[in-house]
């Protein structure tokens, strides 16, 4: 499977933000015949709670022509994840990973708000110019 055209800065700003990235891709068997392969694990030890934050996440571009179209294609992959993620990894959270660019944009548009909201698709948007995280939307 192809990565995508930002996952290197992606993978690099989680590790900035204090993440450990444990699995790139991570791939989750849901039988003997299909596996899915989401784009980075990670791990972040949180001292206060002596605990482990664990989060998988499927990043995306939105650099082709059509942003619905891409949409679709990772809404629907982040919907399969999400269950896969459910029945095998119950510790970890699912985020998709958008430029900041399309979440200012495209993302603000209300059909995508609510398509968010009625799914509840947790979001990483990250600025791949300086490989920085700029928000986490739970």
């Amino acid at each position: 499977m192809a990565k995508d055209v930002f996952h290197q800065q992606l993978k690099k700003a989680l590790i900035k933000d204090g993440w450990i990235i444990t699995h790139d891709p991570f791939t989750i068997r849901i039988s003997e015949a299909i596996k899915l392969q989401i784009d980075l694990v990670a791990e972040n030890a949180i001292a206060a709670e002596r605990n482990t934050e664990k989060i998988a996440v499927e990043i995306k571009s939105f650099i082709a022509d059509s942003d619905i179209s891409e949409f679709h294609t990772a809404l629907g992959q982040y919907l399969n994840y999400c269950q896969a993620i459910e029945e095998q990894e119950v510790d970890r959270a699912l985020y998709l990973a958008v430029p900041i660019e399309t979440y200012q944009d495209f993302f603000q548009l209300s059909f995508v708000q609510r398509a968010l909201h009625r799914y509840q698709v947790k979001l990483i948007v990250y600025d791949p110019r300086c490989e920085e995280i700029r928000l986490w939307i739970k």
